[in-house]
């Protein structure tokens, strides 16, 4: 680290602020140099040079303005070779000019080779619509991916005088304490020295040599440091913060998904059984807190997780809905299953924690998969028997009690096939949400299997469930996502409508799939379906309907392929008659 400067060896630092005309750059400097906003400024100000004592480092600070006019590009341009740092601004009430930020200021930037660290300041925010929801995030992730000069990103108000301050201290900051030496931006990861220095503060900090630092550890260190403690409150954010520093697999398909290796869940295993202090194989809620004690909270204690898992009496989770959590957990949010794999101690490699499984499309080619855990859809009208379903694989009991669902729900088991243990994940999606839902290409992209759930007695319920197939059906089609489909005719205890039975077997022979499946929840006859449901995640190239317009699309393929391959066939005969003409007549013109 030594052969980069320090704020010790500094004797100042050169601010060059640049940017669109009308952006704001004159009135920022002006704003700190004066500590008012002022009435009307010069268009370009003379070089300021700011108090020592401004900021806590105490190294001078020059702020240059620069004119974004063609015929003081030359001089624009000196000033910013010269530059320690440079402050990019745009108007936050004008999106054109944050657009400029990268097609035009910052390609500026690279022509001149300029090496100095870059901040991106959006100014009068006071200015931007109060109704408009902007995430500075959500502008600039792309951009910063992009260009990685970027140091930081911040907006402000010269004229409220908001976070005007902050603009030049991240400035400063980011001259004398660069992140170069730390950090390759290529890679996205901390450099082989950072990582060692921190692994010697780390081994210094573990008192008890446990491998991770409690909560007084964590706190000395702090008041070793920064001469303060933390709260409690503060050090619940820390440890949140670990969750971005974590590693994930590389960048995902849509069709993609993440499931816990089996060295992720034998860890598990024992920390369920460390935990089962009364050896009941399960675990009571007090037991279940005092594992996630050294976490920053529970994690299933809201929706999706809440409810989502089979429990025994009085609460209590076998290992079998423990396992489930995790493993909805993990596809969900995989992100967020590391971090709480290592609140409750796992020490091992990320990487080696989860897995990123094989694309859908490819499983589809090899009519086979490796999946572990199967993600599937449950749709159908109000009423037909989708949350019954759900709360069956959770081995509750039937209720006579009606209450409609409103928000996409979760349940999930082990099921075992065939001697296997594979996990279920069952998601309800609400009838008033299928258009929302699907609307989004890639929504589908993540289903193993899709349920078409209707009531056997009643034609509305079935017409509404043959709309949904074919609606799900056709935006698979459009967005390139095939998966079984299966059809289940429930409430089978009641007496069954004629005309829904034989419709519903004529509408599966014409999309190609199994005829529905005959089930009652309350009859409690559900224990194939499960399975059903499994073996067609388990050969994901069969049961996938294909509608009207795919076929039609299809067959129009088919024909383009044939016409080709006719025109390809067509030319090499041509080719070779015409090579075979050339040849006879060399051969007449040599004889005679």
């Amino acid at each position: 680290m030594a052969d980069y400067p320090s704020s010790g060896s500094r004797t100042g630092v050169r601010v060059v602020v640049a940017g669109d005309r009308g952006t704001g750059k004159s009135s920022l400097i002006a704003t700190l140099a004066y500590d008012s906003f002022p009435e009307a400024v010069p268009s370009v100000l003379p070089p300021i040079r700011l108090p020592v004592d401004l900021y806590a480092d105490r190294v001078p600070l020059t702020l240059i303005d620069t004119s974004s006019s063609l015929e003081n590009q030359g001089s624009r341009n000196e000033e910013l070779k010269l530059a320690d740092a440079v402050v990019l601004t745009y108007a936050c009430d004008e999106p054109m000019t944050l657009d400029r930020v990268s097609t035009y200021w910052l390609q500026e930037l690279r022509k001149l080779e300029v090496k100095a660290p870059v901040i991106v300041v959006g100014c009068k925010l006071d200015l931007r619509d109060e109704n408009e929801q902007v995430s500075l995030e959500h502008l600039m992730s792309r951009v910063m991916q992009q260009f990685r000069e970027i140091e930081t990103c911040i907006e402000c108000s010269a004229a409220t005088l908001i976070q005007v301050p902050e603009v030049f201290y991240f400035a400063q900051k980011a001259v004398l304490y660069p992140t170069s030496p730390l950090y390759d931006p290529d890679k996205q990861e901390l450099k082989e020295r950072c990582k060692r220095a921190l692994r010697r503060i780390f081994n210094h900090c573990d008192r008890d040599m446990d491998g991770s630092l409690s909560d007084a550890e964590l706190n000395e260190f702090q008041v070793k440091c920064f001469n303060a403690p933390l709260q409690h409150s503060e050090i619940v954010d820390v440890k949140r913060s670990e969750m971005n520093f974590l590693q994930l697999p590389s960048k995902r398909a849509p069709d993609q998904s993440v499931e816990l290796t089996s060295e992720a869940v034998k860890f598990l295993i024992g920390i369920f059984r460390l935990f089962d202090t009364d050896k009941d194989r399960a675990l009571q809620p007090a037991e279940l807190d005092e594992l996630f004690f050294t976490a920053p909270e529970s994690p299933w204690s809201e929706v999706p997780y809440k409810d989502a898992s089979e429990t025994m009496v009085m609460g209590n989770i076998s290992l079998n809905g423990f396992l489930s959590q995790w493993a909805l957990m993990t596809l969900l949010d995989p992100l967020r299953s590391l971090a709480y794999l290592t609140y409750i101690g796992y020490s091992g490699d990320s990487a080696a924690a989860v897995r990123c499984t094989r694309k859908r499309s490819i499983d589809r080619k090899k009519q086979k998969t490796e999946r572990n855990v199967f993600q599937c859809f449950v749709f159908g009208p109000k009423n037909a028997g989708k949350s019954a379903l759900l709360d069956s694989l959770l081995k509750r009991p039937f209720s006579n009690n009606y209450k409609p669902t409103t928000m996409e729900r979760f349940a999930v088991n082990v099921v075992e096939i065939g001697g296997t243990r594979k996990t279920l994940i069952l998601r309800e999606i609400p009838e008033d949400t299928v258009k929302k839902f699907v609307h989004n290409n890639d929504s589908l992209a993540s289903c193993d299997v899709a349920i078409f759930v209707f009531d056997s007695s009643d034609e509305l319920s079935w017409k509404r469930s043959r709309e949904l197939i074919g609606e799900v059906a056709r935006r698979g089609e459009v967005a390139g996502y095939g998966f079984p489909c299966l059809l289940l005719a429930a409430k089978d205890d009641l007496t069954p409508n004629p005309n829904v039975l034989q419709d519903s077997v004529k509408v599966t022979q014409e999309l190609g799939i199994e005829s529905p499946l005959r089930i009652s929840m309350k009859s409690g006859n559900s224990e194939t379906v499960y399975s059903s449901i499994i073996s067609a995640a388990e050969h994901p190239h069969l049961g996938i309907p294909e509608t009207e317009i795919g076929r039609k699309q299809k067959q129009y393929h088919q024909f383009m392929h044939h016409s080709l391959l006719f025109f390809s066939v067509g030319a090499a005969v041509a080719v070779v008659g015409l090579a075979a003409f050339h040849t006879y007549a060399a051969r007449r013109n040599s004889s005679g």
